[in-house]
């Protein structure tokens, strides 16, 4: 049931495994302490055609399906969550609703150079007032001829200081609601836009992450993505693309962690023994193999629906709620195993473990993720748009007529 690697999946693993030890692993340490963003390492992940990964070849992509993306998000988080954001942010959060929602024109504009990280993008949600209430946009949209204004603020926007484009999500009508937002693309350098990095910041060292500032942007009309309206059903479209790539680089966390947390524990002596010969110590080893398993797993199945086009909202809430929760987790069970030297930046532990909390908060917190699997569960509000709760029987089985051939 959709747990064999085709040869294609395969041998892109091992491609981005290869890429992830030989190019990303010897530098994380030395950036993470300068706390620098890395540009030659993104240049080489451009390069390489990562940030292609699911375009289209018309649009300079590599086309692969989802499941070997997880795997390619899941091996750069293995070695580096900062990196993993930026590849992440790149292809959910600008590239997939382009190629969307975006015009042929928009797409022939900004795809191309995104695929191979001419340009860098961010997507403007979250606002000092409006986290996982998305709904509640203070930035503001003015119509002026073909031209809108923009005003507002956005926080947290990871890529923010170093983007060339930003989707901005803004309201043209506040008396409208969710009908009144809109979404733009916003090249960076144009007049009234600015971006301050946040710092210091609890992990993720070497992403950027900034404050975005809009005072009087002008951009012209052609540059709305989407409809007049869309720009809240673009913003859960992102957060959708967004919540199975941070459920995949939670897999990769926890397989980091399982991997640092095994060679020390074959290697570290007490008592006369590897600390590995120990119960407590396997027995810390085998939750986090067991939980790496099957986060792997879930992101698989939300990777499988979205390669069949079926609406997945349910099972990428899953995968993210599980994945996220379990690499924090498997930092904490791999610091401890270090022990005392484990609470020193000299040793990978610490940066795991710092850097996993942010999982839980990006892209929707651990409460939107319950909130929505509570209610789809109950039938009050379903994920997936049905009129009724849909379990794993009805998707596997058959019910509905859209999910036949899903196996």
């Amino acid at each position: 049931m959709f747990l064999e690697l085709n040869e294609e999946q395969r041998e892109i693993w091992r491609w981005a495994k290869e890429f992830a030890d030989r190019e990303i692993a010897p530098q994380v340490e030395e950036f993470d302490r300068k706390a620098t963003f890395n540009h030659d390492l993104c240049k080489k992940i451009g390069q390489q055609g990562f940030f292609g990964a699911i375009l289209p070849e018309k649009y300079g992509g590599q086309a692969i399906d989802y499941v070997a993306y997880a795997l390619m998000t899941e091996e750069i988080a293995r070695v580096c969550s900062s990196t993993r954001t930026l590849f992440s942010v790149q292809i959910s959060l600008v590239e997939m609703p382009i190629l969307k929602y975006g015009t042929e024109a928009q797409k022939e504009q900004y795809l191309p150079k995104l695929a191979t990280g001419e340009l860098i993008g961010c997507f403007g949600l979250t606002e000092p007032n409006a986290g996982s209430d998305a709904g509640n946009q203070q930035t503001t949209a003015v119509a002026d001829g073909d031209h809108y204004i923009l005003n507002g603020q956005k926080t947290w926007i990871s890529n923010g200081s170093i983007a060339d484009v930003a989707i901005i999500i803004a309201q043209t009508d506040k008396s409208k609601g969710h009908k009144g937002m809109v979404a733009f693309l916003v090249d960076t350098n144009t007049d009234g836009f600015s971006a301050r990095p946040i710092a210091p910041k609890l992990g993720l060292w070497s992403s950027d992450t900034s404050e975005l500032f809009l005072e009087n942007v002008k951009v012209h009309k052609d540059q709305m993505l989407g409809e007049m309206g869309d720009g809240f059903k673009v913003a859960m479209y992102c957060l959708d693309q967004g919540r199975f790539s941070v459920a995949c680089g939670g897999v990769g966390v926890m397989q980091g962690c399982l991997d640092i947390a095994t060679n020390y524990a074959m290697e570290r002596q007490a008592f006369d023994q590897k600390i590995g010969e120990f119960q407590q110590i396997q027995h810390m080893v085998a939750d986090i193999s067991c939980d790496t398993e099957a986060g792997r797993f879930l992101t698989f199945r939300a990777a499988h629906l979205k390669n069949k086009g079926v609406r997945n909202t349910r099972e990428t809430c899953m995968a993210k709620l599980f994945c996220t929760e379990a690499a924090q987790k498997a930092a904490y069970n791999a610091l401890q195993i270090f022990g005392g030297y484990g609470f020193s930046e000299e040793y990978p532990a610490a940066r795991y473990y710092r850097d996993a909390r942010v999982l839980t908060l990006y892209e929707g917190t651990s409460q939107i993720q319950r909130l929505i699997l509570g209610q789809d569960a109950l039938g009050i509000r379903p994920a997936n748009g049905k009129v009724s709760p849909t379990t794993t029987f009805d998707r596997l089985c058959g019910n509905y007529p859209e999910l036949a051939g899903v196996s």
